[in-house]
């Protein structure tokens, strides 16, 4: 099966978990909106009559259209071989997924507290003191919490003794949080060496490792979830 992926083109944000996943699991797929008319094609599926999806990313697999990260991944994990088997341990990988959504909202709403629609210039005060209360009190919580799932799974991965959708997008998260805070991560990082030892083992993986150095990854920019402001990474 070839998938058709469809989400925005000049960022990484919630599809880069979806993209990460296709490449380690050596996926033949194509970044729909990436190419020629593309976009237009999105948006266009966005407008279907029955089971459209809200937003982007939303994943053609066949004749199903899958919509919401999160929802994609599980179907991923079971078919690609991202995730145990046996319910339990699909269920548990699902759960830290979805952990890891709300780690993600939290990230976004440090530039964005006030509203989507405004730009990060029309909340910045606002947004300072989102963003200390994240890096003092939310960032290190969530980081606390999968350090504490890798320590009782001892296997150096977050489910099993194998790599997951889950340990994917945590490293996406961890390359992210380098990008938007690297002064705050220096001083996390020390804290929570299970989850950089992980950023670090899923980078070196060979698919993935190509993918990162391919033009397929598009960069971190000011227009993603994970954006650099200077005034922000206290």
């Amino acid at each position: 099966m070839r998938y058709e992926l469809y989400y925005w083109p000049e960022i990484q944000g919630r599809g880069e978990y979806v993209r990460l996943a296709l490449e380690e699991a050596g996926a033949s797929y194509v970044d729909v909106a990436r190419g020629r008319g593309g976009s237009e094609k999105m948006l266009a599926l966005m407008e279907a009559r029955r089971t459209p999806p809200f937003a982007p990313p939303f994943l053609k697999a066949g004749k199903l259209m899958i919509a919401q990260t999160a929802n994609i991944l599980l179907y991923l994990g079971e078919r690609e071989g991202l995730a145990p088997a046996n319910a339990a341990g699909a269920l548990w990988t699902h759960q830290l997924q979805l952990t890891l959504a709300d780690f993600i909202v939290e990230i976004h709403d440090t530039h964005h507290p006030i509203g989507s629609g405004l730009y990060y210039e029309d909340q910045k005060k606002e947004a300072k003191r989102r963003a200390a209360d994240f890096i003092d009190n939310r960032a290190p919580k969530f980081l606390r919490y999968f350090e504490r799932v890798l320590e009782a799974n001892r296997g150096g991965f977050l489910v099993g003794r194998r790599v997951t959708y889950a340990d994917l997008s945590l490293f996406q998260v961890i390359a992210g949080m380098r990008y938007a805070f690297p002064k705050a991560m220096k001083r996390l990082e020390g804290k929570h060496k299970r989850v950089v030892a992980l950023h670090d083992r899923v980078a070196s993986r060979p698919r993935i490792l190509a993918y990162l150095e391919s033009p397929r990854r598009i960069p971190f920019n000011q227009m993603g979830i994970f954006r650099h402001y200077k005034e922000l990474d206290a």
